[in-house]
């Protein structure tokens, strides 16, 4: 009896309230789409953002913290970039169920220069940036952009990092001293202008060879599976945005994604220094192994949906034997 009067009740609400659930079932299905391309266009991207922000922001507090522990400390970001190598593997277990095979190809001491392939966003530098500091005891220098300089909000974590511009002197200067270096000679064009061809872009550049010789450094190659699947450059005005680009040296183009790939980042076997060897075809030789580690590991084209698969084992173990084939 009392179940029918609230049945009755409700119904007659909604009559009075020209309440149409069919009307809204239809706006439902007519913006739906549009959510969802808001959400992979800028919800997913800004994670990571907020993730970089929120590591600038550590390190802020952290320096202030320890102001008074200075004077005991040789280095008071010590502690600081720990913790965050520990937040980024973290997240990189999370999200992208990220990996390493050849870490041990990193030598715990001596000059050690790492080339890689240059994703839209190189969250897989980052990746392994902890993965190193972690479980090789070694910290990665780095180097960027100028533009990278001017971006407000993340003065304490390039200081932290100690992250600096990408100058010859610079990069050489680092390897001297023997620590391990990151470069990828595409950078920022190869970032905005590649696809999910994985074409390296490099044009002629074999300075980080010439750097290498003089520092007698070991070279090692990496290239990162799905790393342009995780995040893509907008295809859009590419022609348009490139002209941009070349005159400006402005990073403009829209990239959009974070999605949770598989991601999987691969470190070739080490080019030891050679004093016979010329800069021009050291740099074809790393280059020819960063191809062969693409080749050997990487869906071309890329498939947004199968690196989503291939977290599943099933999925990612019938890639292997297919490519085996």
């Amino acid at each position: 009896m009392v179940y029918n009067q609230i049945v009755d009740y409700i119904s007659t609400s909604l009559e009075q309230s020209n309440f149409d659930l069919i009307y809204l079932a239809w706006l439902w299905a007519l913006f739906k789409p549009l959510c969802f391309l808001l959400l992979t266009l800028f919800l997913l991207p800004s994670t990571i953002l907020l993730f970089v922000y929120g590591s600038s922001l550590f390190c802020l507090v952290y320096k202030h913290w320890n102001r008074l522990k200075t004077a005991y400390s040789n280095d008071i970001w010590n502690g600081a970039v720990k913790t965050l190598a520990i937040l980024w593997e973290l997240q990189a277990t999370i999200w992208h169920g990220y990996e390493v095979e050849g870490l041990e190809n990193i030598p715990t001491k001596g000059p050690v220069l790492i080339v890689f392939y240059h994703a839209a966003l190189p969250i897989d530098f980052y990746y392994l940036f902890a993965k190193v500091w972690l479980y090789r005891n070694r910290r990665v220098r780095v180097v960027a952009d100028k533009f990278v300089f001017k971006i407000p909000g993340l003065g304490t974590l390039i200081e932290a990092l100690e992250i600096q511009p990408s100058t010859s002197a610079v990069c050489k200067s680092m390897l001297d001293e023997g620590h391990v270096l990151a470069i990828s000679p595409g950078g920022v064009r190869e970032a905005l202008f590649s696809d999910h061809n994985y074409r390296l872009i490099w044009k002629q550049r074999r300075g980080f060879a010439k750097i290498a010789i003089e520092s007698q450094a070991t070279i090692i190659p990496m290239f990162t599976k799905n790393c342009r699947e995780a995040v893509r450059s907008m295809k859009f005005g590419r022609r348009f945005l490139r002209y941009i680009y070349e005159k400006t040296r402005l990073p403009i183009v829209p990239l959009y994604g974070m999605f949770p790939v598989k991601m999987i980042t691969y470190l070739g076997k080490p080019i030891p220094y050679d004093p016979d060897i010329t800069a021009e075809v050291l740099a074809g030789q790393v280059k020819k192994e960063i191809e062969l580690l693409i080749e050997n590991h990487q869906r071309r084209p890329g498939s947004i949906t199968q690196a989503i698969l291939e977290r599943l084992s099933c999925f990612s173990k019938k890639r292997t034997e297919t490519k085996k084939e």
